[in-house]
């Protein structure tokens, strides 16, 4: 699930109870749409690590 957090959304693990990757400024629409779907985490995997690599 995508909560926004002071500076822009993370991503919170109700499982483990905690926080999970990166602070994003803006939230992706597709990021977004995979985070508050029914998603696993094979099908966030690719778009995470896509948004990762343009922060660099």
């Amino acid at each position: 699930m995508a909560r926004g957090v002071p500076g822009g959304y993370r991503t919170w693990d109700d499982k483990g109870r905690r926080w999970w990757g990166d602070l994003y400024e803006l939230c992706p629409d597709d990021l977004l749409t995979e985070l508050n779907g029914a998603a696993g985490q094979a099908r966030l995997t690719v778009p995470l690590k896509r948004y990762r690599a343009l922060k660099r």
